[in-house]
């Protein structure tokens, strides 16, 4: 989600009456303190919305229910049998594999529903307050414990829960959207799930005293949130857009656990409570956790209470009974712990994919692997406020220094492609045609570099300019997460860059500390990745002025401007045609150095069933995760 055109006031309450066909109703619309980032705003009354407003309906979808649906029209190309003794050494074996493995159960007599999944995280996720999320390891374990209103299919395209939504429906003229929950919901503490804890949520987030300007970007563009009842919603939009879907899809936490306490501790991290509540916090979706070693284990359990009520199932169950996530942060050792049998499915790197380490008897006695298309970039990103990289023919200059096919074909085995800017050659809004990957030039580079006034002014090796009556020379600090595939990389760079009289210092960080540095500016250049987002304004948060994911600080108001004509506009082509275009300026200006799209690789126990990739991946869209079981053994 993105956004931009905050706004600062004072907002009074509005706690006003509504008059429904019953009797009269309280309704909560984000009643927030003197510096929420909204202006004052009255929301109109039930009836008079539907007097006026045209409703038309959204997909409300059981996710699990579409996968079958799917399924149906496709026929596996071998058995299960013939599957698990296969080896996954080309793209046919892997065809194969995918249509016999990944698909869900034939019945329930097959799923073992005692099982437990041992599950591999990256590294450890820092914080259990869905509003907080800024890493992987956190969204995996958020996707099973947290409430959510929305989701999207592995096509991208957007849906409403049907596990906690009776209707969703959207104003014919864009400005509205009108969601209806189920009245069965409950927290893990026995609380009611209701309107009211997504009002709070939107209040909480719009709250500038709570650190949260991820989650704030896109929710920023709604006017307002009013709850009628404990079921009834209305989303209020400051304008139509084509982006307003993803607008309304902010997470939800609970307003009974924090509605005091975020007063008190607006980072919402650091009091007892809080502290306290991050070890065991108040769930609100199918799983709860109770257990959480620091750096070690996070262990989730199915929560009953949430699919079944008076001893009827109400929505269909969560194929694992309890789930270990085991935070191992070094790639080399996971996939040790998946031969074990340690763990159960684990992400792996080209090397381990390529060679004879997921290739011999001893890997295939208790696991497979499978291989999709995902779309996540990686790249160098230059900080323009240093006096580096504040001139793109620098920029320009890095990406034709840098070897991309020793990358591409050594480091990587030829398994990943090269990127060449933020959106996926696959991708809808990709531009189809006239760009071409960067291939390593170096008297390019020293042309550009030359140009730009960077030179080697008294012979000693090392390029200088003098800026402000002070001679500068072209040495920074290069930042990279402590993983192999990054610090290869990244010393790669060093490499090409003493070539052309460039000192490139490569600063191994960890994790937490690179997110932090890249937020605050602090930083020459660093590396990193991006998944796409659900829809192509989500770049927004990475390359408009001033957004807060823009760390490399980039600055273009041709840019900023197609992003609010793509805001504006509903058809379809044309908007592919806008996002296409800031794709070619962001290459051209070399914002990062984009270097390649890391496909899923994956190494799963035999045990396991009902995997499918999608371009975020297995996991992570619906029902993504939710599709995994274990058969009966």
């Amino acid at each position: 989600m993105m956004g931009c055109g905050k706004s600062k006031s004072v907002t009074p309450s509005a706690d006003s009456v509504e008059s429904s066909s019953r009797d009269a109703a309280a309704v909560d619309s984000a009643t927030v303190a003197e510096e929420v980032l909204l202006e004052p705003f009255d929301p109109p009354k039930l009836e008079e919305l539907e007097a006026s407003v045209t409703w038309v309906d959204q997909r409300v979808v059981d996710t699990l229910e579409l996968r079958r649906q799917a399924e149906a029209n496709t026929k596996s190309l071998v058995t299960v049998d013939e599957a698990l003794k296969l080896r996954n050494d080309s793209p046919e074996a892997n065809k194969k594999i995918l249509s016999a493995l990944g698909r869900l159960p034939d019945s329930d007599a097959d799923v073992d529903w005692n099982a437990t999944l041992v599950r591999h995280l990256n590294g450890d996720a820092k914080s259990m307050n869905p509003l907080m999320a800024n890493s992987t390891s956190e969204f995996e374990v958020h996707g099973l414990m947290a409430f959510g209103v929305f989701s999207f299919d592995w096509e991208m395209k957007p849906l409403a829960i049907a596990d906690v939504t009776v209707s969703w429906q959207t104003s014919s003229d864009g400005m509205y959207d009108k969601v209806v929950l189920r009245d069965d919901l409950t927290w893990s503490d026995g609380k009611p799930i209701t309107a009211h804890d997504v009002v709070f949520s939107f209040q909480t987030i719009m709250n500038p005293k709570v650190p949260v300007p991820a989650v704030r970007a896109g929710t920023d563009e709604l006017r307002w949130v009013a709850a009628y009842d404990n079921q009834t919603l209305v989303y209020f939009h400051k304008k139509p857009s084509p982006t307003n879907i993803w607008n309304i899809n902010f997470p939800v936490i609970p307003k009974h656990v924090y509605e005091e306490s975020v007063k008190e501790d607006p980072t919402m991290a650091n009091s007892e409570y809080h502290i306290k509540l991050e070890q065991k916090p108040v769930c609100g979706g199918p799983y709860i956790i109770t257990k959480r070693t620091q750096g070690q284990e996070i262990v989730l359990e199915r929560r009953d209470d949430w699919f079944k009520k008076d001893g009827k199932l109400v929505r269909p169950l969560r194929h694992f009974k309890e789930i270990r996530c085991r935070v191992i942060e070094d790639p080399n050792t996971a996939l040790l712990a998946l031969r074990a049998g340690e763990i159960e499915e684990t992400i792996l790197n080209p090397e381990q994919w390529i060679t004879e380490q997921t290739n011999n008897d001893e890997f295939y006695a208790k696991n497979t692997k499978a291989t999709g298309t995902q779309w996540v970039e990686f790249h160098f990103c230059w900080n323009c406020d240093t006096p580096y990289f504040s001139d793109k023919r620098v920029r320009q200059a890095m990406s034709y220094a840098f070897d991309h096919r020793e990358m591409l074909d050594k480091l990587f085995y030829g398994l990943y492609e090269p990127a060449m800017g933020p959106f996926h050659a696959s991708a809808w809004m990709a531009p189809k045609q006239g760009l071409k990957p960067y291939q390593q030039d170096l008297d390019k580079a020293e042309d550009l570099l030359d140009e730009a006034g960077w030179e080697d002014s008294d012979g000693d090796g090392i390029r200088d300019k003098t800026i402000g009556g002070k001679k500068i020379n072209f040495e920074f600090t290069l930042l990279s997460s402590t993983t192999p595939n990054s610090l290869k990389v990244s010393e790669l760079l060093k490499q090409n860059l003493d070539q052309i009289g460039v000192v490139c210092n490569v600063k191994p960080t960890e994790f937490t500390v690179l997110q932090q540095l890249e937020i605050e500016h602090k930083f020459h250049a660093a590396m990193g990745g991006w998944g796409t987002g659900t829809d192509p304004d989500t770049t927004i948060n990475i390359f408009g002025t001033g957004e807060n994911r823009n760390f490399g600080s980039y600055s273009n108001k041709e840019v900023d401007a197609l992003y609010e004509a793509g805001r504006k506009e509903f058809d379809p082509v044309k908007r592919a045609a806008i996002y296409a275009k800031i794709h070619e300026i962001v290459y051209e200006d070399q914002v990062y150095t984009w270097l390649f799209w890391r496909n899923s690789f994956y190494g799963f126990n035999k045990a396991l069933r009902g995997y499918k990739f999608s371009p975020r991946g297995p996991y992570n869209y619906g029902p993504g995760f939710d599709s995994l079981w274990k058969a009966v053994p």
